[in-house]
């Protein structure tokens, strides 16, 4: 007889009715098990003893559809298509053979007849992926760094910015800290503190927010911001990423961030920046144990950190000189270049 194609629910109709018919299972049970009548059982158990297990699959089973379109049609409706709706999309394609030709098919139909002509390409074909820019090589070469605008003491406290630094070899959070809003004095504040913890990177990776990039520069102005100067004047190179992809690896700490940081400070019980500030060394640690990658090259001063040398005690640090000459010119009302 050969092979015979059956589905799962033809197959297992087939079982039960091999066991009715050799007495092991009653019609009621048969019935029960295959949700059926006990008439539609007699009716399918007698097809069986006559013609066998084949009888039971379905009589359609390798016959065309009864509301198949003719292929007459089908090069009528793509012929159409091709001269005057190729850039249409499949529902507008659709509307516009019913509308103006006469031509009424689902837009379904229509969206497969394109894809197998070539003309229209389904979500999954158009799908466009951003090529994952490879790390750096060396540890501290390029840092990202990046403000995140959260609620994160939750109901106890107010909302605020946790500024975001993080190293672009390895992802290990480089430094970590609670501040009102993304300004230019919060960054230099964080940038101080960083300084002082491990030294001078070869560049920072940021958003093109304000602080780091004016929006409009002109023959008056270039786009270069205070904390630009700063960091030119410090030889950091500061590189402003074209979107949130391209600084992927601190967008995704920012998201784990605002997950477990958050619970973290809930268990806790921290309300505010200043005791957030504390408890974000301890954090730190924890998290780059967790989720940094090991060092694919060692530090040095050729590839890595630009070592600052120590001051002498009591000498302020060049970003200390230059935040305090800043707040002197504000508080003065009077504008001059940073000289640090």
């Amino acid at each position: 007889m050969g092979w015979v194609a059956m589905s799962e629910r033809e197959f297992n109709r087939v079982e039960v009715l091999a066991q009715v018919d050799d007495g092991r299972l009653s019609v009621d049970n048969a019935a029960h098990m295959l949700d059926l009548t006990r008439r539609q059982i007699f009716r399918l158990l007698k097809r069986y003893r006559q013609d066998g297990a084949s009888a039971i699959r379905h009589k359609a089973r390798g016959k065309p559809p009864n509301n198949r379109i003719h292929h007459a049609k089908l090069d009528y409706a793509m012929s159409v298509i091709r001269e005057s709706y190729a850039d249409f999309g499949p529902t507008l394609a659709a509307e516009m053979l019913a509308e103006h030709h006469g031509f009424k098919v689902s837009r379904e139909t229509i969206r497969k007849w394109m894809q197998e002509d070539g003309i229209w390409l389904s979500r999954k074909q158009r799908r466009t992926f951003h090529q994952p820019r490879l790390r750096r090589e060396c540890f501290g070469e390029l840092i990202q760094i990046d403000g995140s605008d959260h609620r994160w003491f939750e109901d106890r406290g107010d909302p605020c910015t946790l500024l975001v630094f993080i190293d672009d070899a390895t992802s290990t959070l480089m430094e970590l800290r609670f501040v009102k809003t993304e300004s230019t004095f919060s960054y230099f504040e964080a940038l101080e503190s960083y300084l002082l913890k491990h030294g001078r990177p070869v560049a920072f990776y940021s958003d093109k927010h304000t602080v780091f990039r004016f929006p409009k520069p002109n023959e008056h102005m270039t786009d270069m911001t205070q904390f630009g100067r700063a960091l030119a004047e410090l030889n950091i190179e500061i590189i402003c990423a074209n979107s949130s992809q391209a600084k992927g690896r601190v967008e995704r700490a920012n998201h784990t961030l605002q997950d477990r940081l958050v619970k973290e400070l809930r268990i806790a019980g921290i309300s505010n920046m200043e005791d957030g500030n504390a408890f974000l060394e301890g954090f730190v640690n924890r998290y780059n144990a967790k989720f940094a990658k090991p060092k694919v090259k060692p530090v040095s001063a050729k590839n890595g950190y630009k070592k600052t040398g120590r001051r002498p005690p009591g000498r302020p640090s060049k970003m200390e000189a230059y935040c305090e000459r800043r707040r002197a010119e504000r508080a003065a009302g009077t504008k001059a270049e940073p000289n640090i």
